[in-house]
């Protein structure tokens, strides 16, 4: 994902400034010096140093923002930085692109001697340089691989320079992106720079249902959006009344029940020898527990667990509820006219008049050849 550049119309010098950011295929982004002091703008496209020859890459990030992006990432200035050679010309486009059109078949071929070799690995993504003489094959293994054979024949069978490269599933699924379940990009592929485990207890904090098949991402692994709320909830969850303390009133003793934690209510519910359907559940606010379990370690035992505030709350909703559920739904809608004879299909009249107005007579049918006479 490209950072948003608010310095785009700040005038900066190249000396200030000479490092620029170049994207290459999906999430790789590296830093090159501009020692040419070449006009250079985001999506500009240039040939860069690479080992050996050049690669191509598309400019992601120039100017101030640069040096942020360095600090941020930790990257230091090496003594002999890579640097931009020129921009891309046409020549450099072709070949990239024939280059890139290579990589779904190279990585197809690859599997192949893999799997023939007995090797225990997966090549997820093979990266093509710019210039066609060097791939980058991505593979995942949870153990060590002697890939030394594997590395003679892929140049062997591709003609190449073959640098392998190891990566988690993570990464993988960064490399190829996506789209997740809540409809936004994956954010390995989108702008996460690092990764960092996460476990079931953070599911567990946030009161998640433990269920492998929606908590497991693209990569098979738990999703990383469990961490992002992390912080929150455990915040939220230091100021909620502990769950192994039991409530006492006059009118029974209750039991944690669960909790709301961010609105910060917490259910109980009545112990004892009544039947399950006899027992009574109570929300209050996690304010009032703490103030019941103050009350019980004085030997003070409140009238209800429900403060009188929050009685006078719940009989105000109790009443709007009332007034809503004495009003019909369909008190607007209009009254249908039942006083209409009703047709049937062929389109007469389904009732049949009442009374003398009709030539026949109620019990008596003429025959159809003396009605026409």
């Amino acid at each position: 994902m490209d950072t948003y550049d608010y310095f785009y119309d700040v005038p900066e010098s190249l000396d200030d400034y000479p490092y620029v950011e170049v994207q290459f295929k999906n999430t790789r982004k590296e830093f090159f010096l501009n020692n040419l002091h070449l006009p250079l703008t985001k999506g500009d496209m240039v040939a860069v140093e690479a080992s050996p020859g050049h690669d191509i890459g598309r400019v992601s990030l120039t100017g101030r923002l640069v040096d942020l992006q360095m600090r941020k990432l930790g990257i230091t200035v090496p003594e002999q930085p890579k640097t931009i050679y020129r921009i891309a010309r046409p020549l450099d486009l072709q070949k990239y692109e024939e280059s890139k059109a290579k990589e779904h078949e190279t990585m197809i071929g690859s599997r192949q001697i893999a799997k023939r070799l007995g090797l225990d690995m997966k090549i997820g993504d093979v990266e093509y340089q710019g210039d066609g003489q060097k791939a980058i094959f991505y593979y995942i293994a949870d153990h060590r691989v002697d890939f030394r054979q594997l590395i003679r024949e892929l140049a062997d069978a591709f003609h190449i320079r073959v640098e392998m490269r190891q990566i988690g599933a993570r990464q993988e699924a960064g490399r190829i992106g996506g789209i997740g379940p809540c409809g936004r990009q994956l954010c390995c592929s989108g702008w996460m720079t690092g990764f960092h485990s996460v476990s079931t207890n953070v599911a567990r904090l946030q009161d998640i249902a433990i269920n492998p098949q929606k908590l497991a991402g693209q990569c098979a692994k738990l999703k990383c959006c469990l961490n992002y709320e992390r912080d929150t909830y455990a915040e939220a969850q230091s100021s909620l009344p502990p769950r192994n303390v039991r409530l006492e009133c006059q009118r029974g003793v209750y039991a944690f029940l669960k909790a709301d934690t961010l609105a910060g209510q917490v259910s109980y519910i009545s112990t004892g020898d009544t039947p399950s359907k006899q027992r009574e559940v109570v929300t209050i606010s996690k304010e009032r527990a703490l103030e019941v379990i103050d009350q019980n370690r004085a030997g003070i035992q409140p009238v209800s667990l429900v403060s009188d505030t929050e009685e006078e709350q719940l009989s105000g909703l109790s009443r709007v509820s009332d007034i809503l559920s004495e009003e019909s739904l369909s008190r607007f809608d209009k009254s249908r006219d039942d006083s209409r004879p009703k047709r049937s299909r062929n389109g007469r009249n389904r009732r049949r008049p009442q009374g003398g107005s009709s030539g026949r007579s109620k019990g008596t049918r003429q025959p159809r050849g003396e009605g026409r006479r």
